[in-house]
């Protein structure tokens, strides 16, 4: 009696088939964070909240390590704020001068502070935010490695104006001459006499 089932094996037929992928990824794809040229001064775990002036409450905005980074080069100091496990970016903004930690009311493990320029979203937005530690050492810490920074910043801001004010002066020395240098138009020369007028000028006396 023939077998009824036509989609069984037969004996000839091997039951484990071997198949060859179609693309065969031979290279790894590098992902750049952008961090590379970058040193890690301080890293902390904390949770972030940015304020909705819309409707007036605090929002999460994620949590995961808080991160101060130098430039290997230029030396300006950043806060990197990445999300657990998706590692996108939450916070992203420089220290400047201006930014000022202040305490959160009824808590002695957050801060607030106002940034004109948070580049964890496209286009850049200024925000209110916030970041809670998981206790008051952690807080104060922080604290202290932010200010760091913000020094570090501003010294290299002061410094920056500086070369700037010496190269417009250096500049305005170049182009206006000095006042030795300016020089009043030499009298002409006297016209070399002639025989005649040497006569002329003897008759007269």
């Amino acid at each position: 009696m023939a077998d009824s089932d036509a989609l069984a094996p037969r004996q000839d037929e091997e039951n484990d088939p071997q198949f060859e992928p179609v693309i065969k990824l031979t290279e790894q794809v590098e992902t750049k964070t952008h961090e590379e040229n970058e040193e890690v001064l301080f890293k902390m775990r904390a949770k972030l909240f940015r304020f909705v002036s819309d409707s007036s409450e605090w929002k999460e905005r994620g949590t995961g390590d808080v991160r101060l980074l130098q430039h290997k080069e230029t030396k300006k100091v950043r806060l990197v704020m990445r999300r657990d496990k998706t590692l996108k970016v939450c916070a992203n903004h420089a220290i400047s001068a201006d930014i000022k930690l202040q305490p959160n009311i009824g808590s002695d493990r957050s801060w607030v502070y106002k940034v004109t320029a948070d580049y964890s979203e496209t286009p850049p937005t200024a925000e209110t935010l916030a970041i809670r530690f998981a206790n008051a050492e952690n807080a104060g810490q922080f604290k202290q490695e932010f200010e760091k920074a913000r020094l570090i910043n501003t010294g290299l801001s002061s410094s920056a104006e500086e070369v700037e004010v010496k190269k417009e002066e250096t500049d305005e020395t170049t182009t206006e001459p000095a006042a030795s240098e300016v020089k009043e138009d030499a009298p002409a020369a006297e016209e070399p006499k002639t025989e005649e007028a040497t006569e002329e000028a003897e008759a007269a006396e």
